[in-house]
């Protein structure tokens, strides 16, 4: 392996770069601001920014994804594109303002074209990154909005520093305070009124890359205009948002209330909707695995309920301890990430490392069951008085043992028709999607 290929080479360059592109933001942020008003305006940036990124956790909790991700995301947004932007917008609109004579109309057109192409542009970068490098962790629509969505509140996060510090600034210089200064109106408007605005934009995004990796691998056109479409629509939205100010004096608020309220609300419906869509599919596909005796029958009615899993976590912490209470939230993800396998195995868009796949998860599920199977099924007993008792539905284990009719994932079997790959003694072969 070349050594620009190794592992750390790429982690270095990646922390490298974000930490360069941070200090830069810094010092170009307290350049226009000053020392004080960085520091007001950072203090003010960063109270709605808990409340986002526990809001966009809360709708990855089903699969959640590695903190890596996550803290990489934030990382880019509020250091490499926001000094993107930074740049950019104000050499373009320099140019432009050059270039007409006409200041006034250069900051107009830089604030409705290109600020919304170049931001979208930089934020869509992190997720494009994951996309790529981090396909595992990428599988779905909820993927997409959170990744995009806490890569834009990193970089609303900088941005209102910079917008906090300057009306701060100007406020010294008028003498103005309270209710009635340039800060507080700032502080209402962005962090009050529109805490959303940038994650409502890249979330777009987020959503079309997440339709792509939800399409086959031979889709590619689907796997292009989706996050091109999506990316499209996050310009034209900021591009409305930002031109807003130009409606007349009621513009921004028309604006706010006519088309980013009932945007803002379709996106929380629709993701709130995608997150149960996910239950239903843990239920729903993990009974084959109960059927082949890796799970028991109640688990995948505990795993498919939020509060069943919350349940569980807690009379292991209770019985156990905290690293049993871990172990069960691992065990969870691991039978989440299972089930969402098999789904994408029955559509043909589980890739060539199914098996693979597959055979780690169970591996993974088979070392926690002890510390998780009690666990959840105390939880399963608390949550759905209906549960299965042993055999439901599917008859014994051994109904998926037989030497006939499944293969592996690319359709071939062995000589008895099971996968055949060293799985811990004690549960049977499960049905290939692929062949179901």
């Amino acid at each position: 392996m070349h050594w620009w290929r190794r592992r750390w080479v790429r982690y270095g360059a990646l922390i490298t770069l974000l930490t360069l592109s941070g200090l830069v933001i810094l010092a170009l942020v307290r350049e226009q601001t000053g020392t004080e008003g960085f520091l007001v305006g950072l203090g003010l940036a960063v109270l709605p920014v808990p409340l986002l990124i526990a809001a966009f956790r809360w709708l990855d909790r089903v699969e959640p994804g590695p903190w890596r991700n996550l803290v990489f995301a934030f990382a880019w947004g509020a250091c490499a594109a926001a000094l993107i932007a930074i740049v950019a917008n104000s050499f373009a609109t320099r140019w432009i303002a050059t270039a007409t004579a006409d200041p006034s109309g250069a900051d107009t057109l830089g604030a409705t074209v290109i600020a919304p192409v170049v931001e979208e542009s930089a934020k869509a970068a992190a997720i494009l990154l994951v996309f790529l490098f981090r396909r595992r962790d990428f599988t779905g629509p909820v993927d997409g909005l959170v990744v995009a969505g806490i890569t834009a509140t990193g970089f609303a996060f900088t941005e209102n520093i910079l917008y906090l510090g300057t009306a701060f600034g100007t406020d010294q210089l008028s003498g103005d305070s309270g209710i009635a200064s340039v800060t507080a109106a700032t502080f209402f408007v962005r962090i009050v009124m529109s805490p959303f605005a940038h994650p409502l934009f890249t979330v777009l995004t987020g959503l079309g890359f997440g339709l792509a990796a939800r399409s086959g691998y031979g889709r590619q056109v689907r796997r292009v205009l989706f996050p091109l479409g999506g990316l499209l629509l996050a310009m034209g939205m900021h591009a409305l948002w930002n031109g807003s100010s130009t409606f007349g004096d009621f513009g921004f608020f028309a604006v706010y209330a006519s088309f980013m309220v009932p945007a803002f609300g379709l996106l929380t419906w629709l993701a709130v909707w995608t997150r149960q869509r996910e239950l239903r599919t843990v239920r729903e596909e993990l009974p084959a695995y109960t059927a082949a005796g890796w799970l028991t029958p109640a688990e995948p009615y505990a795993l498919g309920s939020m509060r069943a899993r919350r349940l569980a976590r807690e009379y292991a912490k209770r019985h156990l301890g905290r690293p049993a209470a871990r172990a069960v939230a691992e065990y969870e993800a691991y039978a989440t990430s299972l089930a969402f396998l098999r789904h994408r195995g029955r559509g043909g868009r589980a890739g060539d490392d199914f098996v693979v796949r597959e055979r780690e998860l169970l591996n993974e599920l088979w070392r926690r069951r002890e510390v998780a199977r009690p666990a959840l099924d105390h939880a399963a007993r608390m949550t759905v008085p209906t549960a299965p008792g042993p055999g439901y539905g599917y008859g014994s284990p051994q109904g998926y043992g037989t030497p006939h009719g499944y293969g592996n994932a690319h359709g071939h079997g062995n000589a008895h028709g099971y996968y055949g790959y060293g799985y811990p003694a004690g549960p049977y072969p499960v049905q290939n999607p692929y062949r179901s």
